[in-house]
């Protein structure tokens, strides 16, 4: 058994039972919404980056292929790197105003958060 699927099963230490077959709880991928039902959030934060600032946006629900998609136009729209990961979007820098522009005119609802 490789480290990768011991580490998948959550809860089970040890069975008894010969006969016992652990069962992935494999989750189906979120459903996208649409961007118009969409509520995101962009904020800039510095927090545990060394004083670093980033362009967080919080809210996306939906497909990890979705958020990396999105993600990747907003980084090639900023010219900037970050990241995508837990329905979160970081773009290094603040880009505050220029990604809420371009959320909004794709569709989405955002707002910016924070101070």
């Amino acid at each position: 058994m490789s480290k990768k699927s011991r580490k998948r099963r959550s809860g089970i230490v040890y069975s008894t039972d010969p006969e016992y077959e652990y069962n992935y709880n494999d989750n189906e991928e979120a459903e996208t919404l649409s961007p118009e039902d969409q509520d995101l959030r962009v904020m800039l934060d510095r927090k545990s980056r060394a004083g670093k600032q980033v362009t967080l946006i919080t809210g996306f629900a939906g497909s990890d292929d979705d958020l990396k998609t999105l993600a990747k136009f907003l980084k090639s729209k900023c010219g900037v790197g970050g990241s995508s990961k837990n329905n979160e979007i970081l773009i290094q820098g603040d880009f505050r105003d220029k990604v809420l522009q371009l959320l909004l005119n794709k569709g989405y609802k955002a707002k910016k958060s924070g101070g």
